[in-house]
């Protein structure tokens, strides 16, 4: 059997997403959807699998909430299943970074297209910045990115606010695995 992998991410106001938690877990459960999601005030963040039809119901009773409605998704396949569990977990956010100030839906530039993506950071007035963590990285990066050297995205703001001196550019690209 093959399992749909679903990763997804939203930002979005969701004041009474305490109250999505049991819901959305027993929707999971009656599909044979495993993986974890994270609910917080600013959205939903997680990875999901199972079958074609359980992902695309849980997805489905995800975007019927009309702050998720524009949820997207990226999916891939996999030939077992990678999670033992299904795991509606609460948090204070869905990209950790642990800077109270910051909200994701003011503080945030432009999304670029993919196709888009390689004249930008091939404009020589571009810094080119590796979001991920550290084994991710260690993969690979585009070539002439600055990696941070991160182990969590926690770190990233007190990374920014070390190295102002980088960003002497008018353009900065980041990226991370999520997009």
């Amino acid at each position: 059997m093959s399992y749909l992998v679903a990763a997804l991410y939203h930002f979005a106001r969701f004041a009474d997403y305490a109250s999505f938690r049991a819901p959305l877990q027993a929707v999971a459960d009656e599909n044979g959807v495993k993986g974890t999601l994270l609910l917080a005030h600013e959205g939903i963040n997680g990875t999901i699998a199972g079958s074609h039809e359980g992902i695309g119901n849980v997805l489905a009773f995800i975007r019927a909430r009309p702050e998720l409605a524009g949820m997207e998704h990226k999916e891939s396949q996999a030939s077992k299943m990678p999670f033992n569990r299904m795991k509606v977990r609460l948090k204070k956010e869905i990209v950790t970074m642990g800077v109270d100030t910051i909200d994701p839906l003011k503080s945030v530039g432009t999304y670029v297209e993919a196709k888009d993506w390689n004249d930008l950071i091939s404009d020589p007035d571009t810094i080119v910045i590796d979001t991920r963590n550290d084994y991710e990285t260690a993969i690979g990066i585009f070539r002439g990115a600055v990696d941070p050297k991160t182990k969590t995205f926690r770190e990233f703001p007190r990374w920014v606010a070390e190295n102002q001196g980088l960003h002497n550019k008018p353009k900065i690209a980041m990226y991370c695995t999520g997009g």
